[in-house]
């Protein structure tokens, strides 16, 4: 029998750092699964991703290397190795999509940059499906160029990949693990989410000031959010699906935007080049990783106050939130993981 914790609302809670956890890891961006499991993605040249319990124990590495000849990719003999970025959970909790940065191995060019575009000649690359009870790669799903963000809607029907050198965005069918669609963004796509109701996709795009609103009945764009702010790089919505927050990475704010209006209503700073953001589960709190300034910031999601500043190690790059335990994963590039509880 599954047994629910209440946790008192988060705008009122305080972050304490509850361990920091070490290891042969790099990480570029972690991911609670929700019930347990919290992935840690190990870019570049660690190719692993770490996997650890709520509690912050690893419970095995994986590594990046595949035989994609194996999965029925052609062109690629012997084993290939990738480079994670970023992770997703698919609804159900049993299978979670990593991408890959670059591939490298036989049949692969150079590889990929942060500066480019789609004539820049990269390879396109490869998301992962992991099978969360044996946390083994089970499926390969070729993509775009230099894919970043990855994200699953609730109807478990679509996953979505920025390619950051393409330009675009993938649309991958779930059920049969092919790529559907590449709907062309603009420079450098980054952050996605999904409303609630999996109709609709917005997508950050950080070479501008504008994020893409995604018809994903018709997987086209729909319309545009412009003027948001300079350098839009994550993006979290509320569990009602009526507010989006955006990280401005260029400008140094928080951008809070109501979508019954695709207005912007507040802007606020956190530090120097905030990067990735969480939500917690009641909606009331944010949590945003200052990259420049090595720390990490948390808001009250209603007016935007800042509730908390904690130092960090150096170059705080990914988060998360895990609503089982009420606590908060900062992943530092320097190659450590800081776990904050905000359950008190």
């Amino acid at each position: 029998m599954t047994t629910t914790v209440s946790f008192p609302p988060s705008d009122t809670t305080r972050l304490r750092l509850a361990r920091s956890i070490g290891g042969t890891i790099s990480p570029k961006s972690v991911v609670a699964s929700g019930n347990g499991i919290v992935l840690a993605q190990n870019m570049m040249y660690q190719h692993t991703i770490t996997a650890y319990s709520s509690a912050g124990d690893l419970v095995t590495t994986i590594p990046d290397s595949v035989d994609l000849a194996g999965f029925g990719v052609p062109n690629h003999p012997g084993i290939s190795r990738g480079a994670p970025v970023e992770a997703a959970f698919a609804p159900d909790v049993r299978t979670v999509y990593v991408s890959n940065y670059s591939m490298y191995g036989a049949g692969f060019g150079p590889e990929g940059s942060d500066t480019c575009t789609p004539r820049s000649g990269y390879d396109d690359s490869f998301v992962y499906r992991i099978d969360v009870t044996r946390l083994v790669v089970d499926q390969v799903i070729k993509v775009g160029p230099v894919p970043k963000y990855v994200a699953t809607t609730p109807d478990d029907r679509y996953v979505l990949v920025t390619n950051w050198c393409g330009y675009d965005l993938s649309v991958v069918d779930r059920a049969t693990g092919r790529e559907v669609r590449r709907i062309p963004l603009g420079p450098y796509p980054r952050g996605i989410v999904v409303s609630p109701d999996s109709r609709t996709a917005y997508v950050a795009v950080m070479g501008t000031s504008n994020i893409a609103v995604i018809d994903l009945n018709t997987l086209s764009v729909a319309s545009w959010m412009y003027g948001v702010g300079s350098g839009p790089r994550h993006l979290v919505l509320s569990p009602d699906g009526r507010w989006l927050y955006a990280t401005l990475n260029g400008a140094g704010l928080i951008a809070k935007i109501d979508l019954t209006t695709r207005t912007v209503v507040a802007r606020v700073h956190t530090g120097v080049n905030p990067r990735s953001m969480a939500i917690s589960a009641d909606g009331r709190a944010l949590y945003v990783v200052n990259y420049g300034s090595d720390s990490v910031s948390k808001l009250r999601a209603g007016d935007m106050s800042l509730l908390q500043t904690i130092a960090t190690q150096h170059h705080p790059i990914g988060i998360t939130y895990d609503r089982k335990t009420a606590s908060v994963w900062v992943a530092c590039y320097v190659g450590r993981i800081l776990v904050f509880s905000d359950a008190a």
